[in-house]
């Protein structure tokens, strides 16, 4: 992502939490749904049904996936934990050991809530404003 418009402070708050969620943000983007819940239930291990879930309430409240899901706070972990009865949600530091399944949960949070990437809508993006450009031939 090209950064060049954004402030210094804009690009450090990007993709990452500025402060700990407050109860009313982790009950609107954190609150596991029943399709969210049955998903998160497929995952192997507790640390990937944990990463899997930090990782969909990420994306409905910053628009983004985190590089580093196992970073956020205990507050997050805690609170998307409980809800999927796992005792130790510590467990999420081992959620970076296998980037493809990190991966492969993107693709599934990405279907699931129906958003994809900036980057695969681009070049539509541009073709539908090329379409819609004049055109004109200039001669001097």
């Amino acid at each position: 992502m090209s950064v060049e418009y954004l402030s210094d402070d804009q690009v450090a708050r990007y993709s990452r939490f500025a402060e700990e969620p407050s109860v009313q943000e982790l009950e609107e983007f954190f609150r596991l749904g029943t399709a969210a819940l049955e998903v998160a239930g497929t995952k192997r291990s507790p640390h990937n049904r944990l990463g899997w879930a930090v990782q969909w309430g990420t994306v409905r409240m910053l628009g983004t996936f985190l590089t580093t899901p196992a970073e956020v706070s205990t507050g997050v972990a805690d609170f998307v934990a409980e809800q999927l009865g796992i005792e130790d949600p510590s467990c999420l530091k081992l959620y970076p050991e296998r980037l493809p399944t990190q991966h492969e949960h993107a693709r599934e949070i990405r279907a699931l809530l129906k958003v994809c990437d900036f980057d695969d809508r681009e070049l539509a993006l541009r073709e539908y404003i090329a379409d819609r450009a004049p055109s004109t031939s200039t001669r001097r």
